[in-house]
């Protein structure tokens, strides 16, 4: 069976991904075939593509996807032909027509998001899911709590924005215009620093009294990295989920020792290593949708075609939200 899959030969600029004709094979043991509608769009496939994330190549790349299941191997059980699905997954492979993949990370897609709802929320909606839920500060996280969360006007931001309103935290937005501050605003965020006009770490202490957040989501790395740290009150937690300006440098433990902090990188795909905890992920991401505390909001369509057109406006940061190839 031929499809359509984006490849690449060599880590480089988007003019690496070529659009080529692939042969799939039936699915395997706890594999499944699934016909895409939607390829989500993520900043972790510009780290593949650019070799910060190395893949062995040649490869396809893209992580999250939407569909319906037109081919189920032995050994799976909670799938069938026909079912509308949704997954963030590795291997790398989602920008393709069709594709076979391990079925544990592979959920059904309630009938109330549409297959571009699905393949914009995943990988962006889980990630959000185990920050918010899972990697918390020594005490937790409490309603009124300060939280600070950078590249806000993003996917996954967003969706970070709303969700952290629905638990009544006061989530501080930081974005790189004025345009992209009040979008988080407009989204949930409690606060939102312009970090081209100001110090961001000046300003959280400024906002929280001088007494700092009690945990940063910093998916921006190197610029950030030393304004995030001083942001944190003591005990605080440091979350690095992404390097989107180059990657954070090596950094001495007692650079932690004078508030006592706690450091932590994690990783989503960790957190989806079986079936069962994809699908408690899932589950709890897709009720929230449903409760409307999340909005699910899909601002940039591509067709497969213009894959290298969707990297350029990603990693120039001229898009908001979320995005996705349409097959």
């Amino acid at each position: 069976m031929s499809e359509l899959a984006v490849r690449m030969a060599q880590a480089g600029g988007p003019e690496v991904m070529v659009l080529a004709s692939v042969v799939l094979a039936d699915p395997g043991p706890g594999e499944v075939r699934i016909r895409h509608v939607a390829c989500g769009l993520n900043y972790i496939d510009i780290y593949h593509r650019s070799g910060a994330y190395p893949l062995p190549t040649p490869t396809g790349l893209g992580m999250e996807g939407s569909g319906v299941v037109e081919a189920v191997g032995p050994e799976v059980t909670h799938l069938a032909v026909g079912d509308r699905v949704a997954y963030a997954s590795q291997p790398a492979g989602a920008y393709a027509t069709a594709r076979v993949m391990p079925a544990r990370c592979v959920v059904r897609l309630p009938e109330f998001l549409s297959f571009e709802q699905g393949a914009a929320m995943m990988l962006k909606g889980l990630t959000v899911q185990y920050l918010l839920r899972k990697t918390l500060p020594q005490d937790g996280l409490q309603s009124g709590d300060f939280i600070l969360f950078h590249a806000a006007a993003g996917g996954v931001g967003l969706i970070a924005c709303q969700w952290a309103k629905a638990l009544g935290l006061q989530l501080i937005a930081t974005a790189g215009s004025d345009d992209k501050c009040a979008l988080a605003l407009r989204h949930g965020a409690a606060f939102a620093i312009n970090y081209q006009r100001e110090n961001f770490a000046d300003r959280v202490r400024e906002i929280t009294g001088g007494a700092g957040v009690k945990v940063v989501y910093d998916s921006v790395g190197a610029t950030t990295w030393e304004g995030s740290l001083a942001s944190l009150r003591p005990f605080g937690l440091m979350v690095s989920f992404g390097s989107a300006s180059g990657a954070v440098p090596p950094i001495a433990l007692s650079a932690l020792a004078g508030k006592a902090l706690y450091l932590t990188r994690p990783s989503i795909f960790v957190h989806l290593s079986s079936q069962a905890a994809t699908q408690a992920m899932a589950d709890d991401l897709f009720e929230v949708v449903r409760s409307g505390a999340v909005s699910i909001e899909v601002e940039n369509r591509y067709a497969l075609k213009e894959v290298q057109q969707a990297h350029r406006e990603m990693e120039s940061r001229r898009t908001t939200g979320s995005g996705v190839l349409l097959v």
